[in-house]
């Protein structure tokens, strides 16, 4: 027997549909026994606990909403500057914002730009038809990626305008291969994509979709808005004095490793600011005994005279942004490795030479910046050591690159007004 093509492609999305939704009830299970072996996974498991009883609880029947899904702390503050757009725009809605992940619901759980933070509830039809019947949206934005495909479903079914922002695609994903149908028709279930670049764009247009605006990275506007704040932090102010000052933000093992030689050899001018990616105490210790210059931890900072340390060490989260207004050169971190590299913009808005690891294909504003010399790859300790050594001893070589990153950010500037003139 011959279905007609259209029987045939909705037998098809009915079966890959229950599938995926077998496979999603099949991981919450795999899932939890591992609350037991990591901290990390018991944030993740726990946390979504209580995430309708907590919607409940701040959400009215007569509230108007609007909700951003965000996967991490990055997609947090790519989102960030549209979420303030937004709540201007918008006064009388309440913001929701959910999180895929612990290491940026637990970082934002309290902040003042939503009325209500969650965890993502697992992607089950069910529990899209209730969030959404709690959280009734007039309007909600995936931030870059993390598609979940019943969420989108039951948002195209019940006409709720949705919207892909700072979204970013490669020819390696799933909706580009063979098998991908599934997901593709996910994607067809927003309004419009907002991608950051025009590579993006060719992608989606291969596979039929022509609702696609290039409107940049919002990240851009986020950093641009950094320098116009209040930066100043007296302890940095007491620890860098004349100095010439390194920060080394976000910083993984693999990068602590490549860089451990050249802290310990660097001139006595120069002053470091470590800020590791992860607050472990006992790893922060083994770092730290490794160093053969004064050290001092910012939890420690009230028992010490920090002029007299050379390197201070951020055992605390949420100051980074700032400490890199006091920075000559920094070092960004998760690129030696394969966590993936964290965000150069921050301290590219201050104008000042970048130094990251190898593995960074992934980011397009690393590889834009590379091209333009206002950023360095190194591949090992001695090429971390030879191009922080350049950066120290050649003012001017110092200066140029850094006015290039400067430039790099404000001449990216202006995603967010973009999405909101389109959606308006």
């Amino acid at each position: 027997m011959q279905f007609p093509k259209e029987t045939y492609f909705s037998i098809t999305y009915s079966m890959m549909r229950t599938l995926y939704t077998f496979l999603t009830y099949g991981s919450q299970v795999a899932l939890w026994p591992t609350q037991f072996f990591s901290k990390k996974m018991k944030l993740f498991v726990d946390g979504r606990k209580q995430v309708f009883q907590t919607l409940k609880e701040n959400i009215s029947s007569t509230d108007k909403t609007i909700w951003f899904h965000c996967a991490s702390l990055g997609e947090f503050e790519q989102g960030l500057p549209i979420m303030e757009a937004i709540k201007k725009e918008k006064p009388d809605h309440k913001l929701i914002i959910t999180f895929f992940s612990p290491s940026g619901y637990e970082i934002k759980k309290n902040t003042p730009i939503a009325d209500v933070v969650t965890y993502l509830p697992y992607d089950t039809h069910k529990n899209a038809k209730q969030f959404l019947k709690i959280v009734h949206p007039t309007l909600v934005f995936f931030v870059k990626y993390d598609f979940w495909p019943n969420y989108l479903f039951e948002l195209k079914k019940q006409g709720i305008r949705t919207f892909l922002v700072s979204g970013l695609f490669r020819k390696n994903q799933s909706f580009f291969k063979s098998y991908g149908s599934f997901m593709r028709k996910a994607l067809g279930c927003f309004e419009q994509f907002f991608v950051q670049n025009e590579n993006s764009k060719k992608l989606l247009s291969q596979i039929g979709f022509e609702n696609v605006t290039v409107s940049g990275d919002t990240r851009f506007d986020r950093v641009s808005h950094q320098i116009e704040m209040d930066n100043t932090l007296d302890f940095m102010d007491s620890f860098k004095g004349d100095s010439l000052c390194i920060v080394c933000g976000s910083a993984w093992p693999e990068d602590e490793a490549v860089l451990l030689n050249y802290i310990n050899s660097s001139p006595s001018h120069v002053k470091w600011v470590i800020a590791p990616h992860k607050i472990d105490s006992d790893k922060i210790a083994s770092f730290k005994n490794k160093l053969f210059k004064k050290a001092v931890l910012f939890s420690e900072k009230g028992k010490n005279i920090l002029s007299e340390n050379s390197i201070l060490i951020l055992d605390t989260i949420g100051l980074l942004s700032k400490v890199y207004s006091y920075a000559d050169i920094a070092y960004v971190g998760g690129a030696m490795g394969t966590t993936g590299l964290h965000n150069i913009l921050e301290p590219a808005t201050f104008g000042i030479p970048i130094v990251i690891g190898k593995n960074f294909k992934k980011f397009p504003e690393a590889l834009k910046l590379q091209d333009i010399a206002g950023l360095y790859a190194v591949e090992s300790e001695e090429d971390c050591t030879k191009v922080l050594e350049k950066f120290v001893t050649d003012r001017k070589f110092r200066e140029q690159t850094g006015m290039i990153t400067g430039h790099f950010v404000n001449s990216n500037t202006g995603a967010t007004q973009i999405i909101i003139q389109k959606i308006s």
